[in-house]
C-alpha cells in the first residue's frame, strides 16, 4: 500500500479544542473583501444560472436568501423544496404537496403554471399518483427563476456578497501541512493530504498522469467520489487535499474482518452507491477504468467513495478511446484486446466488485493464487465465472449481465447507462433518491477507535530519489498543478464548518453594510500591540534625531 493510499484508508485524526481546530484568527483569515475589490470578478464571472444558483453551494444559499425577500419567488423555492422532499420520501405524500403549492382556484399561485395542467395533475393524483407528475411543473418553475428573477438577483446585494465569497475562495488557503492529514486553520476541517514527491514524479515521468488526476478531480462533484478541495506545493512535494476517509477500503473489509466476503444486502448497498458514483463520472464523460476493492473507501458513517482517479480519462463527445490500462483480473475483455470503448469497462468492473464482495474472491483469480498475467487475461476473455451458494438468483443474474463478454450485451451498455443498472430487480428495495441524499443508513458503521488498514507503510515512499534534479523547466508543470481551492468543496467547507453562517451577516435595517457599499470604503485594519510599540519607538527616535540635528 502506498503512503498516499494509507493517508486515505487508515489514518484516524481528530480535531481538538473548543474552536473545533480553528485558528484564533479565523475571522481575520476569512474576512470578506470590500466590494470594490470584486469589480474585476463582477465583469468576468460567467453568468450561468445552473452554476451560480444551483451547483455552487454558497451561490445557492444566497440566491435563496434573495428569493426569501420576495413572496412570489419564495413560493417557487418552497415548491422546489417540496418536490425534492417528495422524491426523497419513502412514502411520498404527492397529493398534499400538490394542494400546498397549487390549491384549488389558485392556478396562479406559482408563476406560468397553465390552468389545464393544474386540473390534469389533480385528476391524475386522484387516480394513479406517481413521482413523475411534478417533472413538467418543476421545469416551468426553474425556467421562470432562471429568467427575470436571476437577472434582478445579479443587481442585488446578495449577488455582491456572492462575489465577495468568490474573491475569498480564490485567495485564501491555509493548512497545517502534515504527512497523513491536514487541517484548514481558518475552519478546522480535516482532510487527507496525498503527497506526490516532485523528484519521484519526475523520475517516473508521471507529470501527465498527476495533472490528469488533479484536473479530473476538479471536474467531478459527487458525494460518491473522493473530492479535491485544494492543490498546493511545498519545496519537495505536490499536494492534493482530499476528502478524508476514516473507514478503510473494501479490500480490507472483505478479507480482514472475519470470513471473506459480505452478506448480500451489504454488498448490494455498496454496489448501489458505486453505481451512483459511476453515473456521476460518466455524466462528465469520464471513464474510471480501475474499479477494484482497494479503490473504494469508507467514510466514518459507512458510505463509500471511489478514489484514485489516476487512470481515469475524459472522452470527447461522440468519440471512443483505446488503452490497455487497469489492474489484472479486473480489466474488461475489450480493454485486454485493445479495442475501442467508452464507459463499458466500468460496468464490467462493477460486476467484478459485486462478485468479489459476495464470494470473497475475484471472479477470475482465486485469493493469493499465483498465476501468470496471460492466464488471467485468457480467463477473462474465455472462461465463465462460477457461482457458489452464497449468491441468490438475482445476485447471479446481475453479475452475469455485468460480466457479459460482449460489451453490447452488458448491463449498463445497452443505451441507458446507470439507469438500466439501477432498474435491476436486486435494487428493488433501494430508494436511489434517498441514497443519493445519504438518507439511507449504511449496513456497517466504522468504529472511530479502530484503524482499518493492514500495512503500516511502504518503505519506497520514504527512500531517497537519486539522480533526479529539479530545474526551472519543471515550474510550468507545477504552475498548472497548483491552483489553490476548488469551488464546490471549498464552499461546502465554509457551510459545514458554520463559517458562512457566522460571517454572512447584513445590517438589521436592510441597508448596505459597509463592505457592500461602494460609497463607504473599509476602515483601515487594526494594528497589533507590537506594531504600535515599534511605531512609538521609531517616532521617539526620529524626534531625538531631529533635536540633535537642530542643536
Amino acid at each position: 500500500m502506498h503512503w498516499e493510499g494509507l493517508v486515505l484508508r487508515g489514518i484516524l485524526v481528530r480535531g481538538g479544542g473548543k474552536r473545533n481546530g480553528r485558528s484564533k484568527k479565523w475571522k481575520e483569515m476569512l474576512k470578506l473583501p470590500h466590494i470594490s475589490q470584486c469589480e474585476e470578478l463582477r465583469r468576468t464571472i460567467e453568468r450561468d444560472y445552473t452554476s451560480l444558483c444551483e451547483k455552487q453551494p454558497i451561490g445557492r444559499l444566497l440566491f435563496r436568501q434573495y428569493c426569501d425577500t420576495r413572496p412570489e419567488l419564495k413560493r417557487c423555492i418552497d415548491f422546489m423544496d417540496a418536490v425534492v422532499r417528495t422524491l426523497s420520501s419513502a412514502f411520498p405524500p404527492q397529493h398534499s404537496v400538490f394542494l400546498c403549492v397549487c390549491p384549488p382556484q389558485s392556478a396562479a399561485h406559482l408563476p406560468d403554471i397553465p390552468q389545464d395542467w393544474v386540473a390534469s395533475c389533480r385528476e391524475r393524483l386522484e387516480q394513479t399518483p406517481c413521482k413523475e407528475l411534478f417533472n413538467d411543473c418543476t421545469k416551468i418553475v426553474r425556467d421562470h427563476l432562471s429568467g427575470a428573477p436571476f437577472s434582478s438577483y445579479q443587481e442585488s446585494m446578495y449577488f455582491s456578497r456572492f462575489l465577495q465569497w468568490k474573491w475569498l475562495e480564490r485567495w485564501v488557503f491555509c493548512a497545517s501541512r502534515t504527512v497523513c492529514a491536514c487541517q484548514v486553520r481558518a475552519t478546522g476541517k480535516m482532510y487527507a493530504c496525498k503527497k506526490l514527491e516532485k523528484k519521484r514524479v519526475k523520475k517516473r515521468k508521471g507529470e501527465a498522469m498527476a495533472l490528469n488526476e488533479k484536473r479530473i478531480l476538479e471536474k467531478v462533484n459527487s458525494s460518491f467520489v473522493v473530492s479535491l478541495a485544494y492543490a498546493y506545493e511545498t519545496k519537495d512535494a505536490l499536494c492534493l487535499v482530499l476528502t478524508i476517509m476514516n473507514g478503510g477500503d473494501l479490500k480490507f473489509h472483505i478479507y480482514n474482518m472475519g470470513n471473506s466476503g459480505f452478506d448480500e444486502q451489504r454488498a448490494i448497498f455498496y454496489a448501489a452507491e458505486i453505481c451512483c458514483g459511476l453515473e456521476d463520472l460518466h455524466r462528465e464523460r469520464i471513464v474510471y477504468r480501475d474499479l477494484k476493492p482497494e479503490n473504494i473507501l469508507l467514510d466514518d458513517r459507512g458510505h463509500i467513495r471511489i478514489s484514485d482517479l489516476g487512470l481515469a480519462v475524459q472522452i470527447p463527445e461522440g468519440e471512443t478511446i483505446r488503452g490497455r490500462v487497469g489492474t489484472v483480473g479486473y480489466m474488461a475483455p475489450e480493454v485486454i484486446q485493445n479495442e475501442s470503448y467508452t464507459f463499458c469497462p466500468d460496468w464490467w468492473g462493477l460486476g467484478c466488485l459485486v462478485f468479489e464482495m459476495i464470494q470473497g474472491q475475484s471472479p477470475f483469480r482465486k485469493r493469493k493464487e499465483r498465476v501468470k498475467r496471460e492466464e488471467v487475461d485468457r480467463r477473462v476473455r474465455e472462461d465463465q465465472e462460477e457461482y457458489s451458494d452464497k449468491f441468490s438468483e438475482e445476485a447471479k443474474d446481475i453479475c452475469r449481465q455485468l460480466l457479459a463478454k460482449d460489451p453490447k450485451e452488458r448491463l449498463g451498455c445497452r443505451g441507458c447507462g446507470g439507469v438500466e443498472v439501477k432498474q435491476h430487480p436486486i435494487f428493488r428495495n433501494i430508494n436511489f433518491k434517498r441514497l443519493e441524499a445519504h438518507m439511507l443508513d449504511p449496513p456497517f458503521v466504522p468504529d472511530p477507535r479502530a484503524v482499518y488498514c493492514k500495512d503500516v507503510l511502504d518503505i519506497e515512499q520514504f527512500s531517497t530519489v537519486k539522480g533526479v534534479n529539479l530545474d526551472p523547466t519543471d515550474n510550468d508543470f507545477y504552475h498548472k498543478f497548483v491552483t489553490g481551492s476548488v469551488s464546490i468543496p471549498w464552499q461546502n467547507e465554509m457551510i459545514e464548518m458554520e463559517c458562512f453562517k457566522e460571517i454572512n451577516v447584513y445590517e438589521t435595517d436592510g441597508t448596505l453594510s459597509q463592505d457592500l457599499d461602494m460609497n463607504r470604503p473599509n476602515p483601515p485594519p487594526k494594528r497589533g500591540f507590537f506594531y504600535r510599540l515599534f511605531r512609538r519607538e521609531a517616532s521617539a527616535s526620529a524626534s531625538a534625531t531631529v533635536r540633535g540635528g537642530g542643536g
